[in-house]
Formats: structure tokens, sequence, C-alpha cells
């Protein structure tokens, strides 16, 4: 059984505001491992066979499931889903002509795009591991170096987890960056993630990021 989140920290970070500030004056240089670089190139190169359609990128993306789903409600984009994790990859069973799953690091691959001016025009977050200890802040998305990458790559923006404060979290540090939007509670139609499908059978509450 999935448990609901548990943590010693009762609201927003503390620190938030100082962290995400600290990594817009300090841009993230950390070089791209090559098996990122590589894997992006040859996914690029796939997304230019398509005639460069409009690109949606859906991070760590696990078994797919999600990628597939965002593929087939837009049939007239690409979809690239990232994962580090060959093992949760290799679950996936769908295929499409329409998307790509790809091993990488999913920061390193979004400073790919950015070097290479390469534009989104949905970028999805589901379920990301949300780090539930306080001095876990710097793991999380929105406390990772890599975090004002986001607001350059563009497009719209969702992250959806079953944890509020990282909905909020998520929202304020946006916010620093200068996307506009909002955290919501919410229930889905149909579920993108196996994670999403478990939690809904549990019960267990759900928030979401969007920008507008």
């Amino acid at each position: 059984m999935i448990k609901p989140i548990s943590s010693d920290q009762k609201s927003v970070h503390t620190k938030l505001q100082q962290v995400v500030e600290r990594h817009l004056q300090r841009p993230w240089l950390k070089p791209v491992p090559s098996h990122t670089a590589d894997a992006f190139e040859e996914a690029i190169s796939w997304w230019h066979r398509c005639s460069d359609r409009p690109l949606i990128i859906d991070s760590f993306c696990g078994t797919g499931m999600s990628t597939a789903l965002l593929a087939r409600h837009n049939p007239d984009a690409c979809v690239i889903g990232l994962d580090k994790s060959s093992h949760r990859l290799s679950k996936h069973q769908a295929k499409g002509s329409n998307y790509r799953l790809v091993r990488a690091e999913c920061e390193s691959f979004w400073q790919c795009l950015n070097n290479n001016h390469i534009p989104i025009m949905q970028h999805w977050l589901l379920y990301p591991n949300p780090w539930p200890k306080a001095g876990h802040l710097k793991r999380r998305i929105h406390g990772h170096p890599s975090f004002p990458l986001l607001k350059a790559l563009g497009g719209k923006l969702e992250l959806r987890t079953n944890w509020q404060i990282y909905a909020e979290e998520f929202a304020q540090a946006c916010g620093q960056l200068g996307i506009k939007g909002s955290s919501e509670a919410f229930v889905p139609d149909t579920p993108m993630t196996l994670f999403e499908t478990k939690y809904l059978a549990l019960g267990q509450g759900l928030w979401r990021f969007r920008s507008h």
C-alpha cells in the first residue's frame, strides 16, 4: 500500500525563497553527461523527422503511461518522455508514432533543449519524488539548481503531486521565476500515471500547479 506523505515539514519551506533566488543568480553549469547528450541528439533527430511538430516534454515519465496518453490526446504534436531509469522505461508496452521514450537525466536534457533554443508547447511533471524531509528541499524540482530552466523552456507547465506542500512550494517558486499560475486540489477525469491510479484508489488527495 502507498502511504500518504509523512514529513517533518508542515508548511512551505522557510528557505525556499532564498534557495530559488540563489539559483537565479548562479546559472546551473553542470556538464551534460555523455549518455544524456547522445540521447538528446537521437531524440531531436527523431523530432526533426516528424516535421518539427510542436514538442511536448513528459519529464520523470516512469513507465511512459503518461507519455502515451499525452501523445494520443495530442496527435498533431510530438511527445518525448524522459526518465533516468532503464528499468522503469523497460516496462512500457504500448507503441505510437508520435512519441518517444528516452533514458536521460531530465535536468541535463532541459539544459540541452535550452542551449539549442528548442521551443516546448507543453511540459508535464507528474508525481516526482517529493523528498518529504525538510532537509531534502534542494532535491525537489523547485529547489534544484536547474529549476530556472523551466522558465527558459517556456510552454504550458503542469505539475501534479499527492503532497499539498509540494504543489504550494512549486507555485511559489514559479512565481519567483515569473511563471504565472496557481496550485489547487483536483480529481483527474482519467488517471495519467500508475501512481495517480493508485492514489485515487486509496482516496489520497491530489494537487496540481498549472501555468496560465
